[in-house]
């Protein structure tokens, strides 16, 4: 069986079963242990399922329901990571920033460097309770609390966003598939389309595991951000495609 054939078929299995061990591939496809881990290492570079321990994880079965905050804090952590200080690069003395949910924008305060001289406003109370730490003027908007998420949401938070400024603003996604920035529900998109509307710069912070994927709500377009944050492993081809939309940097 050829390279590409053997690809295409683990993809396929994986679709079928939401779930595949390395096990069980060596026995279907009759190659060694070694083939597999690179095969399963490649498709995950290139977006195309999620690398497991001892196997891998269609990337669908994510879309499909929505995971709670708590579960995503543990998922790709050291992807979040690299993002989280690419963004924090960006972040420079006397800005005034606006930080949406998400678990990666939780970990940039880690990376900033004299956070004293910073205003952060957020609707994300663990964003919120990550910057507490720091001597940064804090403000948190309020609103509906939306459990799954620990973010802020609906009319009120709309109200006190409206008259907000910022010299910069981070907001994660769902997913991306093509221009179109996806989040889980309407209000979530709302507050995030405003923080980046009121920002003079506007930044999208995902590891490479978001993209080509959809979710409920299109909230944004990548044409109208001034950069996308993403992870060094980025499959070029991914690179390649969506750079026609915005500037990629990773």
């Amino acid at each position: 069986m050829l390279k590409k054939e053997r690809l295409l078929k683990i993809l396929e299995i994986v679709d079928q079963q939401d779930i595949v061990t390395v096990n069980e591939l060596i026995t279907t496809l009759g190659v060694s242990d070694m083939t597999i881990r690179r095969d399963l290492d490649e498709l995950d570079k290139s977006g195309k399922l999620i690398r497991l321990h001892g196997g891998a994880q269609k990337i669908a079965n994510i879309e499909e329901v929505e995971l709670s905050r708590n579960q995503k804090k543990e998922l790709h952590l050291v992807e979040k990571q690299e993002v989280a200080k690419l963004a924090a690069q960006k972040i420079k003395s006397g800005d005034t920033i606006y930080i949406g949910a998400g678990t990666t924008l939780e970990l940039i305060v880690n990376y900033v460097e004299k956070p004293e001289t910073l205003r952060i406003v957020t609707n994300s109370l663990p964003v919120f309770e990550a910057w507490q730490k720091t001597d940064a003027e804090l403000i948190l908007v309020g609103g509906n609390y939306r459990r799954h998420s620990g973010e802020f949401i609906g009319g009120l938070t709309i109200k006190l966003l409206e008259d907000l400024k910022f010299t910069k603003a981070f907001v994660g996604v769902n997913g991306v598939n093509n221009d179109n920035m996806m989040a889980a529900n309407t209000e979530e998109g709302q507050a995030e389309a405003l923080g980046l509307n009121n920002a003079q710069e506007r930044y999208v912070v995902m590891d490479k595991y978001k993209f080509n994927r959809n979710d409920f709500y299109n909230f944004y377009s990548l044409y109208n951000v001034d950069a996308l944050l993403t992870n060094s492993s980025l499959a070029p081809d991914t690179l390649e495609h969506y750079q026609a939309y915005t500037k990629i940097e990773n």
